[in-house]
């Protein structure tokens, strides 16, 4: 088969262009990826008009099949587009930028001061939690779950999680379910129209995806077969790809997966992990962020600035590997029933993942009494029926958990 290059629009843009539109929304784009994607629309379809809708739509589609966060890949994918690999580069840095920092800062603070981690405002952030995971689980149920056969691999997933919380227990739910729907779920593939092509060879696509996969297999190796300051660190950053590679359904979904990567080792203890999180819903951008945050906290020989900077790259790696592997195969992909069940099973399996999530560790380290409870319902009330902004919840989840 000939080579394809093909692509919509030239790079026609600057990378400094790139960037800069991209920094605005790290600054602005509150709300989750779902709201990124509105954000992005309007930045990039209507008033910049650097895709037309139709692509912008194809796009979507695409990094919402992917695992990874699919904000961050449709804006690197757009940044691809427009100003080319450089342009890829710099639609990450400034959409991600901003609450990298934030985060990092806020890692600091509490490694500083110890007494912060126990004060009532990180228990609130903590509360606040319990809020947002359990909005996102109610949201992604009913996109995710809409029949009752992916009702049922949910609640397998549920389960399976649930008895076996380690990091190997997700995967093989995410396995499962996978397989599960590949064998027995019937999705109508999509018709009509082309896919949007990018400057990405097939030839880089399939090394891409060949090195994808060689972080998932060759870093559990070289960590077994190092000493134990090294296996420390090399297991941290596995277990960080693994998140960001195995993620499917939106980036609350990390949540389970990072926790259970560096808190029953020890590196992170599960009341800073949930103020971190609790922290990562008050500032814009993409939630993959708070791998920064956990890299700056962790205890171990990887800490600190240097620890920030390293998770944060590690988690957002293989999503950047799995987008350029796939741009080239796009078309015929998206087609094949096959792959749609499959893939709508992983999405059933991850509302079952983020489920158990839900109640252990978020419920279990934050919901110790009735005040606990009751703060958390109306958090969750003013985020469902109330549609307020996450900061603004945030914010006051703070405030409430100083009076508690």
């Amino acid at each position: 088969m000939q080579d394809e290059t093909v692509k919509i629009s030239s790079p026609d843009g600057s990378v400094a262009e790139v960037f800069v539109a991209f920094l605005k929304l790290g600054l602005t784009a509150f709300g989750g990826p779902i709201a990124h994607l509105g954000y992005f629309r309007t930045e990039f379809v209507e008033r910049r008009r650097w895709v037309d809708d139709r692509s912008y739509s194809d796009l979507v589609a695409l990094c919402q099949f992917l695992p990874g966060p699919a904000s961050s890949q449709v804006g690197m994918a757009l940044g691809l587009g427009r100003a080319g690999w450089l342009g890829l580069l710099a639609a990450w840095v400034g959409f991600t930028l901003p609450s990298a920092i934030a985060l990092t800062l806020f890692a600091f603070s509490i490694a500083e001061y110890q007494e912060l981690s126990q004060s009532g405002w990180i228990h609130g952030l903590k509360i606040v939690a319990v809020a947002i995971v359990a909005q996102a689980v109610c949201g992604m149920a009913k996109s995710l779950c809409p029949d009752w056969p992916r009702a049922v691999l949910a609640i397998l997933a549920a389960l399976l999680t649930m008895v076996f919380s380690s990091a190997m227990g997700q995967v093989a739910a995410i396995a499962m379910t996978g397989l599960l729907g590949w064998w027995g779920l019937k999705i109508t593939p999509p018709g009509g129209g082309q896919a949007h092509c990018y400057p990405v060879s097939r030839k880089l696509g399939m090394a891409a995806l060949m090195l994808f996969a060689v972080p998932l297999v060759g870093l559990p190796l070289w960590g077994a077969a190092t000493g134990t300051g090294s296996s420390t660190t090399i297991t941290l950053l596995e277990g960080v790809y693994r998140s960001g590679a195995l993620v499917f359904g939106g980036g609350h979904v990390v949540l389970p997966l990072l926790q259970a990567t560096v808190v029953p080792s020890g590196m992170v203890s599960n009341a800073d992990f949930l103020a971190g999180y609790g922290a990562a819903q008050a500032v814009p951008g993409p939630l993959f962020t708070f791998s920064a945050y956990l890299g700056v906290i962790a205890q171990g020989p990887l800490h600190g600035w240097v620890g920030g900077l390293a998770l944060l790259s590690t988690i957002f790696f293989p999503a950047f590997l799995i987008l350029i592997g796939v741009l080239p195969f796009w078309e015929g992909l998206h087609r094949r029933e096959s792959i749609q069940a499959a893939m709508a099973g992983v999405n059933a399996g991850v509302v079952g993942i983020l489920g158990s999530a839900l109640y252990d560790p978020v419920w279990t380290s934050a919901i110790h009494c009735k005040a606990d409870f009751a703060l958390a319902l109306l958090l969750f009330g003013l985020l469902t029926i109330g549609r307020a902004p996450p900061a603004l919840v945030v914010l006051l989840a703070g405030v409430a958990g100083i009076t508690i």
